[in-house]
């Protein structure tokens, strides 16, 4: 099954995968002989005849049927405003890509019918809107890696005669996940024959083809793989039905769309291998998982590939340990140690939240770490989190330590009688966060199960929501601008598991998006993306290599103020006009400390601007005879708050300049008698090649000056002050 969306949040025990039919005797022997794999399982496992045999039955019944279905004159309405004529049941949105120009028909990697995804070898049903989207746009991006997560199925398959479980489209390619009977393992050696068998299955140019089947009929399809009879018997009603999706010999589970033919594909990569639980649940079976990536031509691939060689480069894991800014310990699993120099970053970061809370009226709170899950049960979290959660017991009563901050910030809140001359009350708290993630998917500082938040939650007046939505865009522009990010707006709306009453909801998706109108940002509409308790505004930041981050959220909660029977005191008088219920706006701008931290280390690619540096100036004495004046300057710059140290080891002065530049130190300070005696200092600029080979002298007052200026300014460059 390749839809995603398809997966059940958490699974029962599924049954062990039935074992393979074994190869001949002289294929197994031949392949022992050479040393490798055949390049295609032998014999082929009986499912696949079984799901071909069935599908073309089905298949031509309904095909029989559409015959059937009544034409009738359509108006097609394309995103310019012009209209062409069509046919219901007949015209396809190819065909009206094609009429267009057949440069975009070879183009175009799927179609959207009235904002609905939409196969292009479809045939329409009624007048519609049309828009064909192409390889450049995120949806078909997204179901351009979905067709080839098929792709890539339909080789595992051939190869290791494999029952598949699911296979998603990810943010940069696509994977799958399968159980081999025979419990053979994946090894990057297989990767040349899954590419090999991909190239030929593109070569066929094999038709996606679409079929509506009924649960019944899937469970009989699908009678051989445990994992697929597990999926359609938790996640499809009885006597309702859902779609197969057909490339050649692959008939696979999913709710598509796809491109038209596997042609598309035409340049795929395998990219690395893990192993996975089914569903993401350690008490279910082992799964082996394979990651891929394809593109409409090779010559992307090619960039790609060189877009993944600068970005292992600029590898936080490995920026880390190369600087000595963090590490992690299997002692604490998903919890990062920050060392002297990374703590520097940390600190940073959150002094320059603090510096913008204190100018824009928010007022910094601390909170404890470990609540009563009675606090949980009140908020909503413990219903829908507590799988999330590291919960223990305490004198018979159970606990849990805190996820996030809000419902502390409620309790702080509710402590008191509140009036209406306090709000907006706006708390900020960079408290301790324990969640409780997967081993496996703790991944350096971007998944981690211990991390702080800038964390703020405002409460206010309905009437003063659009006024605190709009500040708090304003803030991240300021805050993003300083780091040099682009950002985009999202409005993510009601989810299926959505808490309160649905009239609340629709108030509070029409008050961000009055703020999102009102703040002059361009932004668009993602609905079901929205949290359980509220309506938010998701932002997404991109990188200096063009990478997106999801780090910044700003939430409207009209659900927590009721559960916590939050009021505060009106201004009016009269009989229910008294108290009313305050409005929470959560947000978040950095989000995770840590994983802000990651993001900005593989931005920066370790070269930090100077007022983040945790290295802002080496001291290097030309000679040992200056030691004393390279240890005088450096403290110097230490007590005027400057992260300024002195090299007075043994190497010589070449070696400790090159130190100091593989360490990205932002200034290299040399210094010998004509310094000592001016009491100055040669400035060395990280950034300045020409620079290297003989700096400019500067007094140490002058520098001070330059220094505090260039801290100030927070420049992304480098550059000190004429």
């Amino acid at each position: 099954m390749s839809a995603e969306n398809q997966r059940p949040a958490t699974a029962a025990k599924t049954p062990k995968a039935p074992k393979a039919a074994k190869a001949g005797k002289g294929a197994a022997a031949a392949a022992a002989a050479e040393g490798a794999h055949p390049l295609e399982f032998a014999p082929e496992p009986e499912y696949v005849q079984h799901r071909i045999a069935m599908f073309e039955e089905l298949k031509a019944a309904h095909d029989a049927e559409l015959k059937l279905k009544e034409r009738e004159p359509i108006t097609i309405t394309l995103p310019n405003g012009s209209e062409r004529a069509g046919t219901s049941w007949e015209t396809t949105p190819m065909e009206i890509a094609r009429s267009i120009a057949k440069s975009l028909g070879d183009r175009v990697v799927i179609a959207k019918v009235d904002g609905a995804l939409w196969d292009l070898e479809r045939p329409l049903e009624s007048s519609c809107k049309l828009e064909l989207l192409d390889f450049e746009n995120d949806e078909a991006r997204a179901v351009f890696w979905h067709s080839s997560a098929h792709i890539l199925g339909e080789a595992c398959e051939r190869h290791y005669g494999c029952h598949l479980c699911i296979g998603p489209p990810v943010e940069d390619g696509f994977y799958y996940e399968m159980a081999i009977p025979s419990g053979r393992p994946v090894t990057q050696t297989d990767y040349p024959a899954l590419e090999k068998l991909a190239t030929m299955i593109a070569g066929d140019k094999q038709p996606f083809e679409r079929l509506v089947i009924s649960k019944e009929n899937l469970l009989k399809m699908f009678k051989h793989n445990p994992y697929k009879q597990h999926i359609i018997q938790d996640k499809i009603a009885d006597g309702t039905s859902t779609t197969v999706y057909r490339c050649g010999p692959l008939i696979d589970l999913c709710r598509g769309p796809h491109v038209p033919n596997t042609a598309r594909v035409k340049a795929f990569a395998v990219m690395k291998n893990s192993a996975s639980y089914f569903l993401g649940d350690a008490k279910n079976d082992s799964l082996q998982r394979i990651y891929g990536v394809s593109f409409p031509d090779k010559k992307q691939l090619t960039e790609h590939k060189k877009f993944l060689e600068e970005a292992s480069k600029r590898d936080h894991r490995k920026i880390g340990r190369e600087q000595e800014l963090y590490f992690f310990s299997d002692m604490s699993p998903g919890s990062c140690f920050f060392l002297p120099h990374g703590t520097r970053i940390y600190n940073a970061l959150v002094e320059l939240q603090r510096a913008e809370y204190r100018k824009r009226g928010f007022q910094e709170v601390v909170t404890p770490n470990m609540y009563n899950t009675k606090l949980w049960e009140t908020s909503g979290h413990w219903q829908k989190y507590a799988e999330n959660m590291f919960s223990f017991e305490v004198e018979k009563e159970k606990f849990a330590l805190k996820p996030m901050n809000c419902p502390g910030h409620c309790v702080m809140f509710g402590h008191k009688t509140r009036s209406y001359n306090e709000l907006p009350l706006r708390l900020a708290d960079f408290g301790v966060i324990h969640r409780n993630e997967f081993s496996g998917a703790l991944t350096g500082l971007t998944r981690v199960r211990r991390f702080q938040q800038d964390d703020a939650h405002i409460f206010c007046m309905p009437e003063q929501i659009e006024a605190e939505m709009v500040s708090c865009l304003e803030f991240l522009q300021e805050i993003y601008g300083i780091f040099g990010f682009t950002f985009t707006l999202k409005l993510s709306t009601r989810p299926e598991n959505y808490l309160g009453e649905i009239e609340v909801w629709n108030a509070a998706e029409a008050k961000l998006e009055a703020a999102l109108n009102a703040s002059g940002y361009d932004w668009s509409l993602s609905p079901g993306d929205g949290a359980f308790y509220g309506p938010k505004i998701d932002i997404t930041i991109k990188d200096a290599l063009r990478r997106s981050h999801q780090c910044a959220t700003i939430q409207l909660d009209f659900q927590l103020p009721e559960r916590f029977d939050l009021t505060f005191r009106t201004s009016e008088t009269g009989e229910g006009k008294e108290y009313q219920r305050p409005v929470i706006i959560h947000r978040a701008i950095l989000g995770s400390v840590e994983r802000f931290i990651a993001i900005i280390t593989e931005s920066f690619g370790g070269k930090w601007p100077f007022w983040l540096s945790p290295r802002q100036a080496l001291v290097v004495p030309v000679a040992p005879v200056y030691n004393e004046y390279a240890k005088q300057v450096a403290k110097t710059f230490w007590d005027a708050g400057f992260y300024v140290e002195a090299d007075v080891s043994e190497f010589t002065l070449n070696k400790k300049v090159r130190n100091a530049e593989i360490a990205q130190w932002n200034f290299v300070l040399i210094v010998g008698g004509e310094e000592e005696s001016a009491k100055s200092v040669n400035v060395r600029n990280r950034d300045d090649a020409g620079a290297k080979a003989k700096g400019q002298m500067i007094s140490v007052e002058d520098l001070l000056t330059k220094f505090t200026t260039l801290k100030d300014s927070k420049s992304l460059s480098n550059a000190l002050s004429a």
